[in-house]
């Protein structure tokens, strides 16, 4: 009997619940992981509900984000009447269901499909690392990953008709991911480039095609900057070069495979190589699979977009100054880059025609990738251990949500003056905890705005001890060229004082 395509994904579905399950696990005890990225999501997405406004909790226009995902926050916000910080977890646990699903349809598809690969894949997903810490966070990278997957499927049907209205929905969820992350930009390169390598085009449709595809896809980021640009004068806001070079960052993604890989860390030594054979070897694969004519596949789609991602991420990172290269960063990739590195082992399979030798192989191949789960399970399990009763790292955990200082912050905001400005090391917790407007204090290397703080004659400023930002303007810097009067202290914290236009 020939199963319906629901029917042929109940063993997805079932990884779905699961999903949803390990997601709830990791985030019942303190809700949601929260950063400081959260709580710039979360503010404008109230700012959103409450007021129709793009503006952040210190009262900013959103610049550094693309605005989809504070929208699709205040979506959820609005229907629910629960704020984003408090519904975040169901929220994830949901986008993660939906990721596990959609990784298991994709699967469905492939042209060696084999029901054992595809559950040990889902099973792997389900337990990474990577993916679990992203998904107990109140992330971009939550609604990203599923726009990736969502744009997989969608090129994979236009691969079936090559109509433009086909094309047209492909860019519309490349456009959506545009602006949920500017990393959505790999999308736009990805499409392009199966374009450009699709062999059943005639030249004419491929240039159109190609021109259609590119100006819709880029279309709601060119609003996006365009608004950003009108609003501060800065289309992604503040950017500074980078600092480290191609090899470094090629050593980064190094580092993050092999632990994605449960490899230990005398493998980082071999970082920069481990990362240049995967990668030239999925070129090679892409570069066979076109000169074969065989490139219309969703393996090949999501070959394609590994390499793109891969790329983009080590080219921005030389020129563009942001976080070293982590697994968050590299998290969008991990999905394709896992299936792009294993879906060959059912092709090759099939191809071996003794039959003990197949199962023989087929038996190693899972081996390998059952013990490699194991590992990532204990990995879990030591994660969930640590983080058992204390929370997830970050706002949400008791360090903040027992911290005497923050309880003396929310019982004395009478200390604060209306109209006079307050500074701190930490205007996300500020806002978090008190529900107060704060600004940052300046980083060191923005020698304009550290020259604007100390012209600054009248002002507050909330200090948390218990913060290590080494690129802010310190404590004892600020002493140096300000008068401050601690007006109120707890462990963990000061509030100070400033005032020169008292008379002396």
């Amino acid at each position: 009997m020939k199963l319906t395509p629901y029917l042929k994904n109940l063993d997805s579905l079932i990884a779905a619940i699961i999903g949803f399950y390990a997601i709830y696990l990791f985030t019942a005890y303190s809700g949601v992981g929260l950063s400081p990225d959260s709580i710039m999501y979360a503010s404008t997405a109230t700012n959103i509900q409450a007021h129709g406004t793009l503006l952040t909790f210190n009262k900013t226009p959103l610049v550094f984000f693309p605005v989809f995902y504070p929208f699709f926050l205040s979506i959820i916000q609005f229907i629910s009447r629960v704020n984003p910080i408090s519904a975040g977890a169901v929220i994830n646990e949901f986008l993660f269901a939906g990721v596990i699903f959609t990784s298991g349809w994709i699967m469905e598809k492939f042209i060696s499909h084999s029901r054992i690969y595809k559950w040990i894949i889902l099973i792997a997903i389900i337990l990474s690392p990577a993916l679990l810490e992203i998904y107990s966070f109140l992330w971009s990278e939550t609604l990203f990953i599923f726009e990736i997957l969502l744009f997989i499927i969608a090129y994979w049907r236009y691969e079936q008709r090559h109509t433009a209205k086909s094309l047209l929905i492909v860019a519309g969820v490349t456009a959506v991911a545009c602006i949920t992350r500017y990393a959505g930009i790999t999308m736009v390169g990805t499409g392009g480039l199966l374009l450009l390598l699709d062999n059943k085009l005639l030249i004419k449709k491929k240039i159109g095609h190609i021109l259609l595809y590119g100006f819709a896809s880029i279309s709601l980021l060119v609003v996006n900057l365009i608004v950003n640009r009108l609003s501060t004068g800065l289309s992604t806001g503040t950017r500074e070069p980078s600092i480290t070079p191609f090899t470094k960052n090629l050593y980064y993604i190094g580092t993050v495979i092999n632990d994605w890989g449960s490899l230990s860390n005398g493998a980082d030594a071999f970082a920069v190589l481990i990362a240049s054979v995967i990668l030239l070897a999925l070129i090679g694969v892409l570069t066979w699979k076109t000169y074969t004519g065989r490139i219309n596949s969703y393996e090949n789609i999501v070959i394609a977009f590994a390499v793109v991602y891969w790329l983009f991420i080590a080219i921005l990172a030389t020129f563009s100054r942001f976080e070293t290269i982590n697994s968050r960063i590299l998290a969008p990739m991990f999905i394709p880059l896992l299936i792009a590195c294993t879906s060959w082992v059912p092709d090759v399979l099939i191809l071996i025609r003794p039959r003990i030798v197949k199962y023989a192989l087929a038996c190693i191949a899972v081996i390998m990738m059952l013990a490699f789960e194991y590992s990532t399970y204990q990995t879990d399990y030591q994660r969930y251990d640590d983080e058992d009763g204390y929370g997830i790292p970050g706002y949400s955990d008791d360090s903040w949500n027992k911290s005497e200082f923050v309880a003396f912050l929310k019982t004395h905001k009478s200390l604060f003056k209306p109209g006079i400005p307050i500074y701190t090391d930490a205007d996300e917790a500020v806002y978090l905890f008190t529900g107060m407007s704060s600004t940052l204090i300046p980083h060191k290397f923005l020698k304009a705005d550290v020259e604007k703080l100390y012209k600054v004659k009248r002002f507050y400023l909330v200090w948390f001890d218990n913060l290590y930002n080494t690129e802010l303007v310190s404590l004892p810097d600020i002493l140096k060229n300000k008068k401050l009067v601690k007006i109120g202290s707890a462990k963990e914290g000061e509030v100070y004082y400033c005032d020169e236009t008292v008379n002396k």
